[in-house]
Protein backbone atom coordinates (compact mmCIF):
# COMPACT_ATOMS: atom_id res chain seq x y z
CA UNK A 1 0.00 0.00 0.00
CA UNK A 2 1.19 3.30 -0.94
CA UNK A 3 2.59 5.64 1.61
CA UNK A 4 0.96 9.23 2.17
CA UNK A 5 4.02 10.69 1.60
CA UNK A 6 4.21 9.01 -1.38
CA UNK A 7 0.42 9.55 -2.75
CA UNK A 8 0.89 13.38 -2.39
CA UNK A 9 4.37 13.24 -4.22
CA UNK A 10 2.82 11.55 -7.37
CA UNK A 11 -0.23 13.96 -7.05
CA UNK A 12 1.90 16.33 -7.51
CA UNK A 13 4.00 15.14 -10.31
CA UNK A 14 0.73 14.05 -12.38
CA UNK A 15 -0.43 17.85 -12.01
CA UNK A 16 2.88 19.28 -13.03
CA UNK A 17 2.70 16.40 -16.59
CA UNK A 18 -0.94 17.57 -16.82
CA UNK A 19 -1.97 14.11 -15.54
CA UNK A 20 -4.73 15.98 -14.00
CA UNK A 21 -6.87 12.90 -13.30
CA UNK A 22 -4.39 11.06 -12.12
CA UNK A 23 -3.47 13.74 -10.15
CA UNK A 24 -7.15 13.86 -8.50
CA UNK A 25 -7.07 10.24 -7.77
CA UNK A 26 -3.66 10.15 -6.02
CA UNK A 27 -4.92 12.98 -3.93
CA UNK A 28 -8.11 11.54 -3.21
CA UNK A 29 -6.34 8.41 -2.40
CA UNK A 30 -3.65 10.68 0.39
CA UNK A 31 -7.48 12.12 1.55
CA UNK A 32 -9.10 8.67 2.87
CA UNK A 33 -5.33 8.06 4.74
CA UNK A 34 -5.73 11.04 6.37
CA UNK A 35 -8.92 13.33 5.98
CA UNK A 36 -6.75 16.27 7.77
CA UNK A 37 -4.17 16.49 5.43
CA UNK A 38 -4.30 20.12 3.89
CA UNK A 39 -1.62 19.28 1.20
CA UNK A 40 -4.41 16.39 0.17
CA UNK A 41 -7.23 18.71 0.41
CA UNK A 42 -5.41 21.69 -1.50
CA UNK A 43 -4.28 18.56 -4.43
CA UNK A 44 -7.97 17.87 -4.61
CA UNK A 45 -8.92 21.54 -5.10
CA UNK A 46 -5.86 22.74 -7.98
CA UNK A 47 -7.04 19.20 -9.81
CA UNK A 48 -10.72 19.83 -10.01
CA UNK A 49 -10.06 23.67 -10.94
CA UNK A 50 -7.85 22.35 -13.90
CA UNK A 51 -11.04 19.71 -14.74
CA UNK A 52 -13.35 23.04 -14.67
CA UNK A 53 -15.49 21.90 -11.75
CA UNK A 54 -14.98 24.79 -9.96
CA UNK A 55 -17.59 24.56 -7.03
CA UNK A 56 -16.04 21.74 -5.89
CA UNK A 57 -12.27 22.96 -6.08
CA UNK A 58 -13.67 26.24 -3.96
CA UNK A 59 -15.02 23.78 -1.41
CA UNK A 60 -11.86 22.06 -1.46
CA UNK A 61 -9.92 25.14 -1.23
CA UNK A 62 -12.19 26.74 1.95
CA UNK A 63 -11.72 23.48 3.66
CA UNK A 64 -8.25 23.76 3.04
CA UNK A 65 -7.99 27.55 4.29
CA UNK A 66 -9.82 26.95 7.36
CA UNK A 67 -6.64 24.41 8.13
CA UNK A 68 -4.25 26.45 6.94
CA UNK A 69 -5.03 30.19 6.39
CA UNK A 70 -1.90 31.40 5.63
CA UNK A 71 -1.25 29.17 2.50
CA UNK A 72 -0.77 32.47 -0.30
CA UNK A 73 -1.08 30.32 -2.94
CA UNK A 74 -4.62 28.67 -2.31
CA UNK A 75 -5.72 32.21 -1.65
CA UNK A 76 -4.67 33.12 -4.92
CA UNK A 77 -6.50 30.25 -6.39
CA UNK A 78 -9.35 30.64 -4.43
CA UNK A 79 -9.17 34.53 -5.16
CA UNK A 80 -9.68 33.74 -8.42
CA UNK A 81 -12.18 31.08 -8.72
CA UNK A 82 -14.76 33.72 -6.79
CA UNK A 83 -13.77 35.91 -9.53
CA UNK A 84 -14.92 33.47 -12.23
CA UNK A 85 -17.84 32.68 -10.58
CA UNK A 86 -18.35 36.48 -10.37
CA UNK A 87 -18.34 36.48 -6.54
CA UNK A 88 -16.58 39.34 -6.70
CA UNK A 89 -16.90 40.59 -3.21
CA UNK A 90 -15.79 37.52 -2.12
CA UNK A 91 -12.96 37.51 -4.38
CA UNK A 92 -11.91 41.18 -3.03
CA UNK A 93 -12.16 39.76 0.25
CA UNK A 94 -10.18 37.04 -0.18
CA UNK A 95 -6.86 38.56 -1.91
CA UNK A 96 -6.91 41.45 0.94
CA UNK A 97 -6.68 38.47 3.29
CA UNK A 98 -3.26 37.59 1.02
CA UNK A 99 -2.14 41.91 1.80
CA UNK A 100 -2.99 41.10 5.65
CA UNK A 101 -0.85 38.49 5.47
CA UNK A 102 2.51 40.04 3.48
CA UNK A 103 1.72 43.60 2.49
CA UNK A 104 4.28 43.54 -0.05
CA UNK A 105 1.73 41.26 -2.20
CA UNK A 106 2.06 43.37 -5.23
CA UNK A 107 0.12 40.53 -7.45
CA UNK A 108 -2.78 40.34 -4.95
CA UNK A 109 -3.34 44.47 -5.96
CA UNK A 110 -3.62 43.82 -9.46
CA UNK A 111 -6.00 41.12 -8.90
CA UNK A 112 -7.88 43.50 -6.72
CA UNK A 113 -7.68 45.95 -9.63
CA UNK A 114 -8.73 43.24 -12.49
CA UNK A 115 -12.06 42.54 -10.29
CA UNK A 116 -12.36 46.40 -10.47
CA UNK A 117 -11.63 46.43 -14.11
CA UNK A 118 -14.40 43.98 -14.63
CA UNK A 119 -16.98 45.91 -12.81
CA UNK A 120 -15.71 48.66 -14.89
CA UNK A 121 -14.86 50.87 -11.79
CA UNK A 122 -11.58 52.30 -14.03
CA UNK A 123 -10.40 55.33 -11.08
CA UNK A 124 -10.58 51.81 -8.21
CA UNK A 125 -8.35 49.72 -11.05
CA UNK A 126 -6.13 52.28 -11.84
CA UNK A 127 -5.71 52.87 -8.11
CA UNK A 128 -4.87 49.51 -7.32
CA UNK A 129 -2.22 49.12 -10.29
CA UNK A 130 -0.54 51.99 -9.20
CA UNK A 131 -0.19 50.41 -5.49
CA UNK A 132 1.37 47.04 -7.05
CA UNK A 133 3.77 49.42 -8.66
CA UNK A 134 4.54 51.17 -6.04
CA UNK A 135 5.51 47.79 -4.33
CA UNK A 136 7.10 46.18 -7.53
CA UNK A 137 7.99 48.80 -10.03
CA UNK A 138 9.19 45.74 -12.73
CA UNK A 139 5.83 43.85 -12.49
CA UNK A 140 4.71 43.70 -15.82
CA UNK A 141 1.65 41.94 -15.12
CA UNK A 142 0.60 45.57 -13.07
CA UNK A 143 1.64 47.51 -16.44
CA UNK A 144 0.08 45.39 -18.42
CA UNK A 145 -3.19 45.40 -16.61
CA UNK A 146 -2.99 49.10 -16.25
CA UNK A 147 -2.46 49.68 -19.78
CA UNK A 148 -6.26 47.42 -20.35
CA UNK A 149 -7.52 49.87 -18.27
CA UNK A 150 -6.05 52.97 -20.09
CA UNK A 151 -7.06 51.38 -23.31
CA UNK A 152 -10.33 50.49 -22.32
CA UNK A 153 -10.75 54.45 -21.84
CA UNK A 154 -9.21 55.77 -25.04
CA UNK A 155 -6.12 56.65 -24.01
CA UNK A 156 -4.37 54.98 -26.55
CA UNK A 157 -0.82 56.17 -26.55
CA UNK A 158 -0.61 55.89 -22.75
CA UNK A 159 -1.90 52.34 -22.72
CA UNK A 160 0.90 51.42 -25.62
CA UNK A 161 3.34 53.30 -23.23
CA UNK A 162 2.34 50.73 -20.58
CA UNK A 163 2.08 47.86 -22.94
CA UNK A 164 5.70 48.91 -24.63
CA UNK A 165 7.33 49.20 -20.79
CA UNK A 166 6.37 45.46 -19.93
CA UNK A 167 7.93 44.32 -23.14
CA UNK A 168 11.24 46.34 -21.99
CA UNK A 169 11.31 44.71 -18.75
CA UNK A 170 10.59 41.14 -20.40
CA UNK A 171 10.29 40.67 -24.08
CA UNK A 172 9.20 37.42 -23.75
CA UNK A 173 6.06 38.28 -22.13
CA UNK A 174 3.02 37.02 -24.79
CA UNK A 175 0.03 38.87 -23.12
CA UNK A 176 2.42 42.34 -23.65
CA UNK A 177 2.90 41.64 -27.26
CA UNK A 178 -0.66 40.38 -27.91
CA UNK A 179 -1.89 43.72 -25.81
CA UNK A 180 -0.04 45.83 -28.47
CA UNK A 181 -1.53 43.86 -31.18
CA UNK A 182 -5.42 44.93 -29.91
CA UNK A 183 -4.42 48.31 -30.19
CA UNK A 184 -2.72 48.16 -33.49
CA UNK A 185 -5.09 46.13 -35.01
CA UNK A 186 -7.73 49.07 -34.01
CA UNK A 187 -5.86 51.49 -35.02
CA UNK A 188 -6.01 50.53 -38.57
CA UNK A 189 -1.83 49.35 -37.81
CA UNK A 190 -1.82 46.26 -39.38
CA UNK A 191 1.16 44.74 -40.16
CA UNK A 192 2.49 46.02 -36.68
CA UNK A 193 -0.33 44.16 -35.25
CA UNK A 194 0.11 41.31 -37.23
CA UNK A 195 3.55 41.03 -36.25
CA UNK A 196 3.08 41.28 -32.34
CA UNK A 197 0.12 38.85 -32.82
CA UNK A 198 2.49 36.08 -34.46
CA UNK A 199 5.25 37.08 -31.13
CA UNK A 200 2.50 36.48 -29.02
CA UNK A 201 1.73 32.94 -30.89
CA UNK A 202 4.86 32.05 -30.84
CA UNK A 203 5.85 32.59 -27.24
CA UNK A 204 2.35 30.85 -25.78
CA UNK A 205 1.05 28.51 -28.52
CA UNK A 206 -2.15 28.36 -26.09
CA UNK A 207 -3.02 31.95 -26.22
CA UNK A 208 -6.27 31.00 -27.98
CA UNK A 209 -7.33 34.85 -28.91
CA UNK A 210 -3.95 35.83 -30.34
CA UNK A 211 -5.55 33.41 -33.29
CA UNK A 212 -9.16 35.49 -33.39
CA UNK A 213 -7.33 38.88 -33.91
CA UNK A 214 -4.40 37.34 -36.16
CA UNK A 215 -7.69 36.23 -38.24
CA UNK A 216 -9.13 39.16 -38.25
CA UNK A 217 -5.79 40.74 -39.41
CA UNK A 218 -5.73 38.22 -42.69
CA UNK A 219 -9.30 38.88 -43.33
CA UNK A 220 -8.55 42.67 -43.49
CA UNK A 221 -5.79 41.68 -45.81
CA UNK A 222 -7.59 39.89 -47.82
CA UNK A 223 -6.00 36.80 -47.47
CA UNK A 224 -8.70 33.96 -46.90
CA UNK A 225 -6.62 31.23 -46.48
CA UNK A 226 -4.57 32.62 -43.58
CA UNK A 227 -7.72 34.11 -42.16
CA UNK A 228 -9.16 30.41 -42.20
CA UNK A 229 -6.52 28.51 -40.41
CA UNK A 230 -6.82 31.06 -37.47
CA UNK A 231 -9.93 31.31 -36.81
CA UNK A 232 -9.90 27.33 -37.36
CA UNK A 233 -6.78 27.77 -34.62
CA UNK A 234 -8.94 30.01 -32.26
CA UNK A 235 -11.89 27.34 -32.56
CA UNK A 236 -9.89 24.32 -31.23
CA UNK A 237 -8.38 26.12 -28.40
CA UNK A 238 -11.28 28.01 -27.55
CA UNK A 239 -13.61 25.91 -25.09
CA UNK A 240 -14.51 27.99 -22.13
CA UNK A 241 -18.57 28.32 -21.66
CA UNK A 242 -18.15 32.30 -21.48
CA UNK A 243 -16.67 32.23 -25.69
CA UNK A 244 -19.42 30.07 -26.72
CA UNK A 245 -21.39 33.75 -28.78
CA UNK A 246 -17.69 34.81 -30.04
CA UNK A 247 -16.95 30.70 -31.04
CA UNK A 248 -20.26 30.49 -33.12
CA UNK A 249 -19.73 33.71 -34.49
CA UNK A 250 -16.28 32.68 -35.54
CA UNK A 251 -17.49 29.27 -36.88
CA UNK A 252 -20.27 31.05 -39.42
CA UNK A 253 -17.31 33.41 -40.33
CA UNK A 254 -15.24 29.75 -40.67
CA UNK A 255 -18.10 28.32 -42.89
CA UNK A 256 -18.01 31.58 -44.88
CA UNK A 257 -14.73 31.79 -45.66
CA UNK A 258 -14.64 27.68 -46.85
CA UNK A 259 -17.51 28.34 -49.33
CA UNK A 260 -15.52 31.31 -51.06
CA UNK A 261 -12.01 29.43 -51.21
CA UNK A 262 -14.31 26.61 -52.59
CA UNK A 263 -16.06 28.28 -54.98
CA UNK A 264 -12.29 30.37 -56.17
CA UNK A 265 -10.70 26.77 -56.60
Amino acid sequence: METLDTLLVRSRKALDEGMTEDALGFARKAGDIDPDCVDALLLQAEALSELGKIQEAVAFFEEGLRRSPDDLDALYSLGDLYFELSQRKKAIETYEKILKLDAEEADAWVSIGLVHFNQEEMEKALSAYDKALKIEPDSTFAMISRGDVLYALGQNEQAVACFTSALETDPQDPQAHYSLAEIYYDLGRLEEAKNCCQKAIELDPGLSFAYLTLGNIYLDLDESLKALNNFQAFLRREKSAESKQICDEVEAVVQGLKAELEEGA
